[in-house]
């Protein structure tokens, strides 16, 4: 982005064999971004989102982001995944009320956090189950919008609760590149131990599965 204004941006989904491809594709969008702005001599920062999201990859994007502002010799900024998904479903419009940002966390839980209309973070970055997000709605003296793809995948759940979810095709619902930008450069001061702690909110697989071993005795 320069001034606002979006000069490249793109989505990438999984790769053929359904895999993510984070350490395969990432730097060649990247070089695709910067040849859109004119080349690196253009670039005058980079921004990276710091989660909540799944280990590896938040771990590929704020080392790779890491690596090239060193190498370039540019700031480094992160924004709240949360709050970027909170971001663009302000700018869609809509009824004045509040927002919940929710994301798929897997394991079935929810990463989450509470909006006001006007877009300040009221509540969150948090992870749970649906049910237990459900509750909280329920509890708000109106309805609420959620979106992202933790909404979509609990729709049920939550429009019980008195929530709206946007139909599951609507761009609310989607992260996107633009608003990570848009924080960082606002100065928008990121969740966690520093400027680019990643926002884990829980233990990675590989730390439980270890935790799990340990707690086992043999005979």
């Amino acid at each position: 982005m320069r001034d606002g204004e979006v000069l490249y941006e793109s989505l990438l989904g999984l790769s053929p064999d359904g895999s993510p491809g984070h350490t395969t594709r990432l730097l060649g969008e990247v070089e695709r971004a910067v040849g859109a702005a004119g080349g690196w001599a253009r670039i005058d920062g980079i921004a990276v989102g710091l989660g909540p999201g799944s280990f590896t990859g938040l771990r590929v994007g704020i080392a790779s982001a890491r690596a090239l502002g060193a190498s370039r010799g540019l700031a480094v900024a992160g924004a709240c995944t949360l709050d970027a998904l909170a971001l663009g479903l302000a700018e869609a419009g809509g009824a004045e009320r509040g927002r919940f940002a929710v994301l798929d966390a897997r394991r079935g839980e929810a990463f989450a956090a509470r909006y006001s209309a006007s877009g300040e973070r009221l509540w969150g970055p948090w992870v749970g189950t649906p049910g237990e997000l459900g509750e909280r709605i329920s509890e708000l003296p109106e309805p609420v919008l959620a979106a992202g793809s933790g909404a979509i995948r609990f729709r049920d759940e939550l429009e019980d609760r008195g929530a709206e979810v946007p139909e599951d095709g609507d761009a609310v619902h989607r992260v996107s590149a633009r608003y990570v930008c848009r924080l960082a450069a606002a100065g928008v001061a990121p969740i966690g131990d520093g400027p680019l702690a990643p926002i884990y909110l829980r233990p990675p697989d590989a730390e439980r599965w270890r935790e799990r071993d340990g707690s086992q005795t043999t005979d």
